[in-house]
């Protein structure tokens, strides 16, 4: 089937895939938008497991200031490669994931991170499994996944610090 190329660029918009891989997905489904989105997430996912075992030494540091300066959060947010690290994806990943520890004050990044001593959900306590506060459909993982399809490089959280006035 020919996709036409408004439904390839509302598919590339709404995924951020490239135009062949949104080409390929609708016409795996016949010009189905929702399916072909939910074949590039998976395709997505693949990606970034592959991509895991790779080296991420390159990145930025984002700091977040809520309205009012009395919460902060700083975050490291590392890829493979600086010509990466300089695109507008992963700039404003790395603003989103500090806001989100700005609003969570999440206590690891995953739960392998957690202290022995820790009580309660894991879901809370890790960035990386708590809800996506922009659309708590999505978790953060699945976020960072996307942004490994985006970008076909390896992204990882190393660290954060979150600050609040008084505490």
């Amino acid at each position: 089937m020919a996709v036409p190329a408004e439904v390839v660029k509302q598919l590339r918009e709404r995924t951020g895939a490239g135009v062949m891989e949104c080409k390929r997905a609708l016409e795996e489904v016949d010009g189905d938008i929702d399916q072909a989105a939910d074949i590039l997430r998976q395709r997505g996912l693949a990606l970034a497991e592959a991509k895991a075992h790779r080296r991420a030494t390159q990145g930025l540091v984002e700091c977040y200031i809520h309205a009012g300066g009395r919460i902060g959060a700083m975050l490291e947010l590392n890829c493979e490669t600086d010509f990466v690290a300089r695109t507008d994806t992963f700039k404003a990943l790395a603003h989103d994931l500090a806001m989100q520890v700005a609003a969570t004050g999440p206590i690891s990044i995953s739960p392998d991170d957690l202290p022995p001593d820790a009580e309660g959900d894991p879901g809370e306590m890790c960035l990386l499994l708590q809800p996506y506060i922009r659309d708590p459909s999505r978790t953060i993982q699945d976020v960072i996944n996307e942004a490994i399809a985006q970008t076909k490089e390896n992204i990882q959280v190393r660290r954060f610090s979150r600050f609040e006035l008084g505490r």
